[in-house]
Parts: C-alpha cells; structure tokens; sequence
C-alpha cells in the first residue's frame, strides 16, 4: 500500500509528536529517569544506539537509565526535523551542541502511535567533531 502524498506531514500528528519530542528532551535533561523509560515502548523489539552504548529492548533500557548518572552538562537543540508518516508514525531528527564538548551531537528518534500513546521504538544517538561556527 501507498502512503497517499496528503498523509505525510499531519499537522496535527507534528504538533503532537513535537510535544513528546520536547517532553522527552525535558525528561533527559531532568534525569527523570521513570519518565524516559515511559517514551520508549516497553517491548524486547525496541533499540537504541547511544554514543557508547547500546540497548535493545526495553529491559536493557531500564538498566541503562537506572545506571546513567544525571548530566552534568546543558544540551542546546538546533535543526530539530520531525516528519509524519501518516497518523500513527513520524520521526524526529535534531542536531545538538553541549556544553562539555566542542563534538556536534546527532540524536533520531523513530516514533509509533500505540495503543498507550507515542513511544520512541529505535532512537541513534552519535556525536562527531565538527567545524566551529
């Protein structure tokens, strides 16, 4: 099946994905550890690449977050993409500048509708050297 070209880009969809987005990023920034476990969809399917890490599933996760101590660093977004696919899935992309390192940070989240709300189910997060502005 075809996505019909009209189904790309709800506007409502992006409102709603942008506000989980923002959320999660409080939440991460917040250390609030039960928070962020929640935005990702708690199932063995659900992977995430971190800068030195890796997690699949939900249980690894929980361990992962339950074991990161809080940042000690601020996180400045820029360039933050996000694209609906249709009402149920849409991916988040933002470039990311923090305060502790000259490294630009890239981080995509792939967002799904479940039947309890947007939960991330794969998210990237890497870091490179990159020019000063």
């Amino acid at each position: 099946m075809t996505l019909p070209t009209e189904q790309i880009d709800l506007p409502e969809v992006l409102r709603e994905v942008e506000a989980a987005f923002h959320a999660y990023e409080a939440a991460l920034m917040g250390n609030d550890v039960e928070a962020l476990n929640a935005f990702f969809w708690a199932d063995p399917r659900t992977t995430r690449y971190g800068i030195a890490d890796r997690q699949w599933g939900h249980a690894e996760l929980v361990a992962y977050r339950q074991a990161t101590p809080a940042p000690s660093f601020t996180r400045r977004l820029e360039h933050l993409r996000i694209h609906a696919f249709g009402p149920d899935h849409a991916v988040a992309q933002v470039e990311f500048v923090r305060s502790d390192t000259a490294l630009r940070g890239f981080q995509t989240q792939t967002w799904v509708r479940l039947s309890e709300g947007w939960r991330i189910v794969s998210a990237h997060v890497s870091m490179i050297p990159w020019p000063a502005d």
